[in-house]
């Protein structure tokens, strides 16, 4: 996120916007905040992802090169040597030699069969061969996707023709199909687990590998290995119960994502074993003759009853017909449903602005960029569009925190002497809230927005800082005057103390009579 603050003591650069009366007309300065931010956003993911699979690709070829040297020593080992056969023919021929030397007219000895044709390998060089192979492809596999990873980032960051507005909304797109499709799990953690795994079945190989030469050297080998997965495993369980440990992994997210799966399992099988439980004292308390008698009053009444209820296939034959003409339309359609609609239906443009505006008030620390955003909020009419933001929760809690801390936090930026600032940009959120709450399809209650909502209803009381100031009242466009006045109307109902009624009424009447 853009985190570059203001300079203190250059307090002109910063101006509340005036909502415009649609989005994105406000003269381009919303786009241009949003797009900076945007472009830091895919920056910060693509060069991070970079990184990743850069180290990735140089520890795989690594890991395939030692790994294929040690698959040189043992593949061999698969098959029989030539040797063998070699000196069982010498032999052989030897042992005639000394017969014939000797004098004796024996008959030839009989052929032994070659050492070739009696070969079967060892179970344990099998499995070393099979795990030292099965490592080597998890290598080339997850290099094989970094490479592909790579293409997919080129791909994410390529721009394509047209002018800056479809290219946002292009990129946006790609940001938003990237969320949906996992793309940074995949390449962050489901590549490198790849690795790992291969690593770990490398490690096993070597041990067996390494007994089969001397225990004692696989037993000293197999300890450090031990001790190193030890450590993994323990760093994984470390950072799944502190969410801020530093010792992140792969195994740690599956981790953190398995751990409530397995509570519901868990809650899931005792609650299964209750039931259980209670049908089993249930049936215990039950006398075995009286258990004995039901079933057979159950049995007589099916023979009796349920023959009569059960219809001749005969009678079914019209069902029968038209499931046959319903399999068979769809089969007919079936062709059209494989080449109509083959593609996603890709987002509309309301979507892609509420999408933006939520990456700028939840993402950006920016000042300017949240205004800007706050501001085009009002130029948005349609309310099925504005329920999204109203439902969402982590926009509904930011731009709360935001309307909360915008007047000390102006002050802070721009400086002591410009009050007027601060109490626009207040009153910018308040009316950006109003508008998202009272616009929107489904109706939505201010106490009901967010935890700590109740700070929206802190209105000015002083004319020294009066909330509203006659310039902008004089240049709001009538979405803005309207949400406005919509807020003061639920505020007044919910406040009713004296000293709220007058200051309301300030305001009020600078509304109704801005001269």
């Amino acid at each position: 996120m853009d985190t570059r603050a203001f300079d203190p003591y250059n307090p002109a650069i910063f101006e509340v916007p005036v909502p415009p009366e649609e989005f994105g007309q406000d003269g381009g300065k919303f786009y241009h905040c949003y797009d900076a931010l945007a472009e830091e956003i895919d920056e910060n993911m693509v060069t991070g992802l970079k990184e990743q699979l850069d180290g990735l690709l140089i520890f795989a070829g690594l890991f395939a090169g030692v790994n294929t040297a040690f698959l040189a020593l043992t593949l061999p080992l698969l098959s029989p040597d030539p040797a063998d056969d070699t000196n069982a023919l010498l032999r052989d021929n030897n042992l005639i030699l000394l017969n014939l030397a000797s004098g004796r007219n024996d008959s030839l000895p009989s052929t032994n069969a070659l050492p070739s044709e009696t070969f079967c390998p060892t179970g344990k060089i099998l499995t070393v061969n099979v795990l030292f192979s099965v490592s080597l492809t998890f290598a080339i596999v997850s290099s094989f996707l970094a490479v592909l990873g790579r293409q997919w980032l080129v791909y994410y960051r390529k721009r394509t023709g047209g002018g800056p507005e479809r290219q946002r909304w292009e990129q946006l797109k790609r940001f938003l199909g990237a969320e949906r499709w996992r793309l940074e799990w995949i390449l962050d953690d489901f590549l490198p687990s790849l690795l790992q795994i291969g690593l770990i079945i490398f490690c096993i190989s070597l041990t067996i590998y390494l007994n089969t030469l001397h225990p004692m050297l696989s037993t000293i080998v197999g300890a450090f290995m031990g001790a190193g997965l030890a450590i993994l495993v323990i760093t994984a369980i470390l950072a799944t119960w502190d969410k801020f440990c530093p010792f992140q992994s792969p195994l740690s997210h599956t981790l953190s994502h398995l751990i409530p799966l397995a509570r519901t399992i868990a809650l899931l099988l005792t609650f299964i074993l209750a039931v259980l439980i209670v049908i089993l004292l249930h049936s215990i308390a039950i006398w075995p003759s009286k258990l004995l008698v039901g079933i057979i009053r159950a049995l007589r009444d099916c023979c009796v009853h349920g023959s009569h209820s059960v219809k001749p296939l005969w009678e079914n034959i019209d069902v029968l017909y038209d499931v046959m003409n319903l399999l068979g339309h769809f089969l007919r359609g079936l062709p059209d449903l494989m080449l109509e609609g083959v593609e996603r239906e890709e987002e509309g443009d309301g979507v892609l602005q509420i999408t933006a505006i939520r990456r700028a008030i939840c993402t950006s620390d920016d000042a300017r960029t949240q205004t800007h955003a706050a501001s085009n909020i009002l130029g948005i009419t349609d309310g099925n569009l504005l329920g999204h933001l109203a439902t969402d929760q982590d926009f509904r809690e930011r731009i709360s925190i935001l309307m909360n801390r915008s007047y000390n936090r102006i002050l802070q930026l721009c400086g002591r002497d410009r009050s007027h600032l601060a109490a626009e940009t207040d009153w910018l959120y308040r009316a950006a809230i109003a508008h998202v709450l009272l616009s929107s399809a489904d109706p939505v209650d201010f106490k009901n927005f967010t935890d700590g909502v109740g700070g929206i209803y802190t209105l000015a009381s002083t004319e020294s800082m009066p909330l509203l100031s006659l310039g902008i009242i004089q240049r709001a466009p009538p979405n803005m005057l309207s949400a406005w006045l919509g807020y003061l109307a639920y505020s007044m109902d919910e406040y009713p103390s004296q000293a709220r009624h007058l200051a309301l009424g300030f305001i009020v009447d600078e509304l109704v009579n801005p001269s």
